[in-house]
């Protein structure tokens, strides 16, 4: 640790002090040629000019400054992570601690939710319009023998079209047997649009893949919970599968334009919309070794299997989604958009099982044809926008969101939410095949009802998120294990209404170079069984220091976080189908993790470094877990960089 401080002294310093020689004076050109008023352009090029967008439109600026939030963001999946608790290694799965950050969708997905908190969606890539190239560049060390980069460009060729290209690899082997994690994600975006914009598209395309080595967890807790030195060494304890692995790769062609019909744009305009999105998935997962050892005791975790060894199971999954509507946009009235939608997709296995229950079919297949309306409302402070989607063929499927905010100047806002969905179940729910003989289900669930109100109030005293939902037909899996070591599931749909409660708050203080940034979420479930189950509170706390130095080259920042969630029966977690199953056999939270943190701001070059989990080493027993059998990440210093280039 020391020796880590000090080389980002020596590093700061040396950025600092150094001096650059004077270039020589050059003669004045009386023409100026056009390299030299594109540099001229960029010189004076102001932030805002670097914009990025999602396609619901919403619009923010590429922010090099170093805050307490950029320090939230500095992870894995470049986002504020309050509410997830990650797994040992980097890029592996994460247990939700806040259920509200759980998005519903009325269309069926594939499933192996566990694989999918760094996928990509489609809502979710940005597009860009820059002055200038810009070039972003992260990296971060990890657990054991890898790193995590993250490498993105973004050119405009022209006001009119840009293109970006950008790679997200990592590759840690972890502190645990078995727990490599190795990932990529490639993302293509651009987007276009003619001197009237009259016509604009969006286009992107997608190629992720995710390999995590899967080691079942510990099979001894009270080897990892002891004071014995030896377990300290955490590739002495042992786990209950050394050479099984889980891959998800997925490849998605995505593009969203309209056409105007009117020829210059008007007070009452008329637009043609289509959007196509073609995605395929592959999920796989192996493992050589059927048996597990557990002290001097040969179990099989998963049960019994049709095979001695050699588990492979496969998966495939594609989708076509088609849209094309018409907007009528009136100024003062707002924008009506009615569409048809039609979805199709094809989840799929290259067998048929027959079971003395059930025969397990090779396929589930079908093709949706939705009828849809959309109302935005834009005028002054307030903003509104409602949809609503309907099935026009068999399947029973039904969508209505709404949103409303009123803005009362920059620093206050308030807006509310509403979504009530019919939602079709995801198709790892119906269908699954396995080797593992009890890993073999066909099911015919019905819909999924979510209705769910949220309202938000971000003031200049406080941020506030209040979310009230129900939910009827919930599914999950449940645990149906009756023998010590033996990790059997099977999916379920509860049967009667599930209502859940959250209050979020965040307040930061300020005072003199120090600054107290508080959330704090409550939670609570009403519910005849231990269906959904949440921690009540989750906290995060940072004292922290800020500061310039050497003339305000350097701008510092420093201090602690403290994380805590109360105890609670988390959910357990499955590598045989990467997602987790409800379980009342060990309970986990209630510790205290306390993060030390040095960052730094040199131009457009953010340096971090962090102390985490610094004090795992001060507790007397280890009773730390992501989730049962899954222990916490130990004490550890990581740093890396963001560096912006603006060309």
């Amino acid at each position: 640790m020391r020796i880590a401080l000090s080389a980002l002294f020596v590093l700061i310093a040396s950025f600092a002090f150094s001096q650059e020689p004077v270039p020589e004076k050059q003669r004045k050109s009386l023409l100026k040629s056009k390299e030299q008023k594109a540099k001229e352009l960029a010189k004076k090029a102001p932030i805002s000019s670097y914009k990025m967008f999602t396609l619901a439109k919403d619009t923010t600026y590429v922010d090099t400054s170093l805050t307490i939030k950029k320090e939230y963001e500095y992870n894995y999946l470049r986002k504020d992570i309050f509410g997830l608790l990650p797994f040992l290694n980097e890029g592996q799965a994460y247990t939700t601690l806040h259920f509200g950050l759980k998005k519903f969708s009325p269309f069926p997905e594939i499933g192996y939710s566990g694989k999918h908190f760094n996928y990509d969606q489609a809502d979710q890539i940005k597009y860009y319009s820059v002055a200038t190239p810009l070039t972003d560049l992260y990296f971060k060390t990890v657990m054991e023998q890898g790193q995590s980069l993250d490498a993105f460009l973004t050119v405009n060729t022209s006001e009119q079209f840009n293109f970006s290209l950008s790679y997200k690899g990592l590759r840690s082997l972890g502190k645990y047997v078995n727990q490599l994690s190795s990932t990529g994600n490639f993302r293509f975006t651009s987007n276009y649009h003619t001197k009237s914009k009259r016509y604009q598209i969006n286009f992107h395309f997608t190629g992720q893949d995710f390999l995590n080595g899967e080691n079942g967890g510990i099979t001894t807790r009270e080897d990892f919970e002891s004071k014995n030195s030896d377990f300290k060494q955490r590739p002495r304890l042992e786990v209950f599968l050394t050479d099984a692995t889980s891959f998800l790769k997925g490849k998605r062609f995505f593009f969203d334009h309209h056409f105007r019909v009117n020829p210059t744009s008007s007070s009452n305009n008329l637009y043609i919309t289509h959007q196509f999105n073609y995605e395929n998935k592959f999920y796989e997962y192996y493992q050589p070794t059927v048996t597990s050892t557990v002290g001097e005791e040969s179990v099989n975790h998963f049960g019994s299997s049709y095979r001695p060894s050699g588990i492979n199971d496969q998966v495939r999954y594609n989708r076509m989604y088609n849209k094309v509507g018409a907007i009528y946009e009136n100024r003062t009235l707002g924008r009506f958009h009615f569409f048809l939608d039609e979805f199709r997709y094809n989840f799929y296995y290259n067998s048929i099982i027959i079971l003395a229950s059930q025969p397990i079919p090779s396929s589930l297949n079908d093709n949706i044809t939705d009828f849809g309306a959309q109302y935005e409302f834009l005028k002054n402070n307030w903003k509104a926008n409602l949809s609503y989607t309907n099935s026009i063929t068999n399947q029973s499927l039904m969508n209505i969101e709404g949103k409303l905010s009123y803005t009362f100047n920059p620093k206050n806002q308030i807006d509310f939410q509403y979504q009530n969905t019919n939602k079709l179940p995801d198709h790892v729910y119906n269908l699954h095949q396995s080797s593992f003989v009890a890993y073999n289900w066909f099911n015919n669930f019905k819909n999924e009802k979510i209705n769910t109100i949220q309202a938000n109030a971000n003031t200049q005293w406080a941020n506030a998120s209040l979310q009230i939902s129900n939910f009827d037909n919930f599914l999950f899996f449940s645990d149906d294990s009756t023998i010590e070591n033996v990790q059997l599931i099977s999916p379920k749909q509860y049967n009667k209404s599930i209502q859940y409660i959250s209050l979020k708050v965040n307040k930061e203080i300020k005072f003199w170079k120090l600054a107290l940034d508080n959330t704090l979420l409550y939670q609570e479930v009403a519910q005849d069984n231990d269906i959904l189950n949440v921690p009540k509170i989750v906290t995060r706390n940072t004292l922290y220091f800020s500061d310039y130095f050497f003339t305000k080259a350097l701008f510092l920042q420093t201090g602690v976080t403290f994380n805590y969630f109360t105890k609670y029966y988390a959910n357990g977690y499955n590598p045989v189908i990467t997602d987790f199953f409800v379980q009342n056999q060990q309970k986990i939270g209630d510790f205290a993790n306390l993060d030390f943190f040095i960052n730094a701001r040199i131009r457009q070059t953010r340096i971090f470094l962090k102390a985490e989990h610094f004090n795992s080493a001060m507790s007397s027993r280890n009773t730390f877990y992501s989730a049962p059998n899954y222990p916490y990440r130990d004490f550890l210093v990581r740093f890396g960089l963001v560096w912006n280039f603006f060309q």
